[in-house]
């Protein structure tokens, strides 16, 4: 621990007032220290920053417009299904529409968004100045992007996938799907779950390797808890998705038959590999909302949050028991009874732990003194609905009704209320919530308001009735019905709804675009928040703290006593502090990477090996020579000044 020194800040800091940065710094020092940490101008600078707000905010933006394009997509469907015998789109345009929608939604938007979120918050959380790997991280954010264009140019190609967001075989093998369209699907799987798999290490390895001294496990923020089992729970789960769809890309490339029940193969392998993955990412998406309900209700209740134990507690069970209900989704392939008992009884269990959360924010609020600013209605709106959705998740959970409701209309509504109720709404009230913090304005109140009563009435007037649907026999992925089936009213109001809903999200954006220029200054902690970031200026420089806050409780930012911090960090060479696991006593300082072209150009080599493995499989070869290239630069040892290597 050579060079590490302690010393306390001169300020106080009394509870729920708003915070200055943790510690006053030399105008010099900030000097030094935003060059040391700072990017280089011009294009060059733009691709090779290892910023991690930098890379967040690129990974948001390219989410974000993909939910606009995603939605206008919806719209869509929605157009065509509001009247019986609509031709506005024809069968195979409605295919293609759907798989779009569905495969934008779960694999480009929904867990890119939230792993987005965590890479702009983890660090300053944890106080820190970057990620555990820098470079990793903009590598899968450009890995992402390959998967975002490995899916989208051939759509604008005319080569778009039509086989639904889950692309089964048979129907998805090469008997039934000669071209590429299926190909295209199965490969921006791989791009995205890679990507995925990089941010989610990093995130892990940042949470328990880089906590500020004083922040033990038992003090981590709920939302540093949330991240650090999702990270896990994504390492362990996306692993079989991608062996799904690489084994489909050798059945229709090199003719192996592992779907293929003709030669031995089984179509239901397929299934549940990807049911394995599918169901924990309903909670890989839904854990990170935890974390954003956690600190909005905390703030705005302006107490401590009620019974943290109980909820990292809930996390964990979440984390655990999501991997034993991916079976509830193939109720209807013929399962042994008492396999679907085992399973019904699980998929009903983890309502326990997500409702022990529920308890605990509303005891939060209730015992607070809320003030109900536009992230907290949002928390209100996503309880309200994600309880809708954990009851038909209950429902649906018993083998007996799953028979009667799947692949009805009844799971289009289920499926909405807990991903759009479960993740986005608490997304839209983190979005509202961080915003002065990245950006130093404050969004308009009124519209924020105004923007959320239009989606969340928009939402429940256009997805409840989905439920009535499926209770009459509407049957999901069709693309238009008759007359007499009297399906017509309700799907008149359903879209009605997703229009009135698209309202709001459009007058969200206006918010948030023309408060970027008009927005009222925000200060450093507008909020009075409870967690460190809001002991940073707002938005955040590029080396984030100048000195490492030291923790003392579980809500640092409102400890009474004067503020704590550590010294010792160099101002002219980019290090971070390294922790203990358990206990966070600092351990040593490590260099930290700083910025570099080549995680671009590795992302770009890779990308060429995943493009041509669909079309021969003698890019595998060939393809892995630049990548190999690209790898050998990335890591080759350079010379560093000796203060800048890592110190044990």
């Amino acid at each position: 621990m050579a060079g590490l020194t302690w010393m306390v800040a001169l300020a106080d800091r009394p509870r729920r007032a708003p915070v200055e940065p943790v510690l006053p710094v030399p105008s010099d020092d900030a000097a030094r220290l935003a060059a040391t940490w700072g990017d280089k101008p011009g294009l060059i600078g733009f691709l090779a920053t290892v910023d991690h707000k930098r890379i967040a905010a690129r990974y948001l933006v390219t989410t974000l417009a993909l939910l606009v394009v995603s939605g206008i997509l919806a719209l869509d469907m929605r157009i065509q299904l509001s009247q019986p015998e609509m031709q506005r789109l024809g069968p195979q345009g409605y295919n293609e529409a759907f798989t779009l929608h569905g495969s934008t939604m779960l694999f480009l938007v929904s867990v890119p968004v939230m792993e987005a979120m965590a890479i702009w918050l983890v660090p300053l959380m944890l106080g820190q100045r970057n990620l555990a790997y820098p470079r990793l991280a903009a590598y899968s954010y450009w890995l992402y992007l390959g998967g975002v264009l490995m899916l989208w140019v051939p759509h604008a190609l005319g080569v778009t996938p039509d086989l639904g967001w889950f692309e089964y075989p048979p129907l998805s093998g090469p008997t039934y799907a000669p071209g590429h369209r299926a190909d295209v699907w199965a490969q921006m799987i791989t791009f995205t779950e890679v990507a995925a798999l990089a941010a989610s290490v990093n995130i892990a390895v940042t949470i328990l390797k880089m906590r500020p001294p004083g922040m033990t496990l038992a003090r981590m923020p709920v939302f540093l808890w949330a991240m650090l089992v999702t990270s896990v729970m994504t390492v362990l789960a996306l692993p079989a998705v991608m062996l799904a769809t690489s084994l489909l890309i050798a059945d229709r490339l090199v003719a192996t038959q592992f779907f293929s029940p003709q030669a031995g193969g089984d179509v239901l392998l397929f299934q549940h590999m990807f049911w394995f993955f599918g169901h924990p990412e309903v909670y890989i998406i839904f854990l990170p909302a935890v974390g954003f309900v956690s600190a909005i209700v905390e703030t705005f209740s302006r107490r401590v949050l009620f019974g943290h134990t109980v909820q990292v507690l809930a996390i964990v069970s979440v984390g655990l028991l999501a991997f034993g209900l991916w079976v509830h989704h193939m109720f209807a392939v013929g399962l042994p009874r008492l396999g679907a008992s085992f399973y019904t009884a699980a998929s009903m269990a983890i309502a326990l732990p997500v409702g022990m959360q529920i308890f605990c924010w509303i005891a939060t609020i209730a015992d607070g003194r809320p003030r109900f600013a536009t992230p907290l209605l949002w928390v209100v709106g996503f309880i309200a609905t994600f309880v809708i959705g954990g009851l038909s998740g209950v429902m649906t959970a018993s083998a007996p009704l799953d028979l009667q409701l799947t692949d009805t209309y009844f799971i289009v509504g289920h499926l909405h209320y807990v991903l759009v109720g479960g993740a986005l709404f608490p997304l839209f009230g983190a979005l509202a919530y961080w915003y002065p913090k990245a950006t130093g304005r404050l969004m308009s109140e009124r519209w924020g308001k105004i923007a959320f009563w239009l989606v969340f009435a928009g939402f429940n007037i256009g997805f409840f009735p989905m439920h009535l649907l499926g209770l009459m026999g509407m049957p999901r992925r069709i693309y238009t019905y008759p007359t007499a089936m009297g399906w017509g009213t309700l799907n008149l109001v359903v879209s009605a709804g997703t229009l009135i809903a698209s309202l709001g999200a459009a007058v969200m954006v206006a918010n948030a675009l023309l408060s970027l220029r008009l927005g009222r200054p925000a200060g450093d902690d507008p909020w009075g928040g409870s967690t460190l970031e809001w002991g940073c200026a707002s938005p955040p420089p590029p080396y984030n703290f100048a000195a490492t806050p030291v923790v003392g409780s579980l809500v640092p930012c409102w400890e009474p006593r004067p503020r704590r911090v550590m010294t010792g960090l160099s101002l002219t060479d980019r290090e971070v502090l390294v922790t203990s696991v358990g206990e966070a006593a600092p351990e040593y300082r490590q260099f930290s990477p700083g910025p570099s072209i080549w995680p671009l150009l590795a992302a770009l080599a890779t990308s060429a090996f995943f493009v041509g493995s669909i079309f021969t499989p003698w890019a595998v070869v060939w393809g892995s020579v630049p990548v190999a290239a690209t790898l050998i630069g990335w890591f080759w040892p350079r010379a560093r000044h000796e203060e800048s290597r890592a110190e044990t």
